[in-house]
């Protein structure tokens, strides 16, 4: 009950624009994912490789500064022998002066892990730094001194800013002085690389959301396109089924009037004119019983004649209104008493042809096949100057077919289209089938005309539903 009450009925007009937006939605997000994994994917390689670069040219500079350092003690290193304590004082010295930039010096540590020279950071000197970690538990003082044992490296790690105070990372650069244990190094500080790649990321950051809003303001401007056009189109349509609707309720209104004037013709012509002779008749007849003439019962007997003729022309004009037979029997005993009736009143040769289905056509689709036959007979005797007219009904796998076929002259459809209320009949045939979303053809030529209307197998009743008595007729 509560998913009933919250269903949501959409018209025609809602159900079109959500139709025509949403793969339009769908499309827009599918793209602007795309895009931003894309594009993310795209900067974060880009944003790596200037990284590289970076931290590359950085350690390239550090080596260009050992290499400095190198030249500077070269002389005294090399002649100097591995206890010679003075070379030893004087190297730290010059060491210790060689400073650069607001952060840039040397360091020295002897293999044993105690630190020689360290100017920026004087506390260091004279103590063993054996097992010293940055916050993140990165080992300092022992890779320094493995690298230098190996030959030399790089080694990354958090470390003091001397010009701030603050943690920052630094890259370092390692060589050893074999002869005297030592550990030679100098490091940079590379958190301006970081700032470097941060400004990139927050600019493709910045970047990937101008795109999601260029995206999402095209992706509006297409939706209020399509909902204007919904709407210009969903008015026009609107006014043209109007239109269209005031001129079937006026083909109604017209239809019925012709109906009525015809019926009233038909009982002014017929019954009225029979009803006067039988009055006649009786007041002749009641004149010669009063003077004992014995042609009276002649005269009755005409009466009564003329009133059985009245009381078929009734049956006649109620059967044109609505069968009975029809509903008592089917569609099949109906066309066949239709068609012979048609035979009768217009001198044309009729055949009649059905295949039994057990009368299970539902109401609407006998009703509709009914006068599609009466009105397709109708028009033969009016228009089509024919001399013979086959009718056959049969049930088949996809539902059932009516099919009229006549040798007349065919049909002019100069003529049917020349005004408004020509080709009427054509067109209430088309609406009946196309109510029960069944299909009409017409096909007309010099030799002849064929109507064929076929209604879907939905509206044949089940067996069980449909099987009328033996008595009873087929379709």
């Amino acid at each position: 009950m509560g998913l009933e009450r919250f269903r949501i009925h959409l018209n025609y007009g809602q159900k079109l624009f959500l139709t025509a937006t949403l793969p339009l939605i769908i499309a827009a997000v599918t793209i602007s994912v795309l895009v931003t994994l894309q594009s993310r994917q795209l900067a974060e390689r880009e944003i790596r490789n200037l990284e590289q670069q970076l931290i590359t040219a950085k350690r390239d500079e550090l080596k260009n500064y050992l290499s400095i350092a190198r030249t500077a003690i070269i002389n005294i290193y090399g002649r100097a022998a591995p206890d010679d304590e003075e070379a030893k004082l004087a190297v730290t010295q010059i060491l210790a002066g060689m400073v650069y930039g607001q952060d840039g010096y040397f360091f020295v540590y002897d293999y044993e892990g105690n630190n020689l020279v360290s100017p920026r950071r004087t506390e260091l000197i004279g103590r063993n730094w054996t097992g010293l970690e940055d916050a993140f538990g990165t080992v300092i003082t022992d890779e320094i001194i493995r690298l230098a044992r190996s030959g030399g490296g790089y080694h990354s790690y958090e470390w003091t800013k001397p010009s701030t105070g603050e943690k920052a990372q630094m890259v370092t650069y390692t060589i050893g002085l074999q002869d005297w244990r030592w550990a030679i190094g100098t490091g940079v500080f590379i958190d301006d690389v970081t700032a470097t790649v941060n400004a990139a990321k927050a600019d493709v950051e910045t970047r990937i959301r101008k795109t999601f809003l260029y995206i999402g303001a095209l992706t509006l401007a297409a939706l209020l396109v399509v909902f204007a056009s919904g709407l210009f189109i969903n008015i026009r349509e609107r006014r043209l089924a109007d239109a269209k609707l005031k001129k079937l309720t006026q083909r109604v209104f017209d239809a019925q009037e012709e109906e009525r004037g015809r019926v009233a013709r038909e009982l002014h012509d017929g019954i009225s004119q029979i009803l006067v002779g039988v009055r006649y008749a009786l007041d002749s007849a009641r004149r010669r019983f009063a003077s004992g003439d014995d042609r009276a019962g002649e005269t009755l007997d005409k009466g009564i004649e003329n009133l059985s003729g009245a009381i078929q022309e009734v049956r006649r004009i109620s059967r044109d209104l609505r069968p009975g037979v029809l509903d008592d029997l089917g569609l099949g005993p109906a066309l066949k008493s239709l068609v012979e009736d048609f035979g009768t009143r217009t001198g044309l040769q009729t055949e009649f042809k059905t295949v039994p289905f057990r009368n299970r056509l539902d109401k609407d689709a006998k009703t509709a096949l009914y006068r599609v036959a009466q009105e397709a007979l109708t028009n033969v005797e009016r228009h089509a100057g024919a001399g013979r007219v086959t009718v056959d009904v049969r049930g088949h796998a996809k539902g059932a077919t009516l099919r009229i076929a006549d040798d007349g002259h065919g049909l002019d459809h100069s003529q049917t289209n020349a005004t408004p209320s020509s080709g009427l009949g054509l067109r209430n045939m088309q609406e009946r089938i196309e109510q029960l979303d069944g299909t009409l053809r017409v096909l007309s030529s010099k030799t002849g005309t064929v109507i064929e209307a076929t209604v879907p197998l939905s509206h044949l009743l089940p067996p069980q539903e449909g099987t009328e008595p033996e008595t009873k007729a087929s379709a």
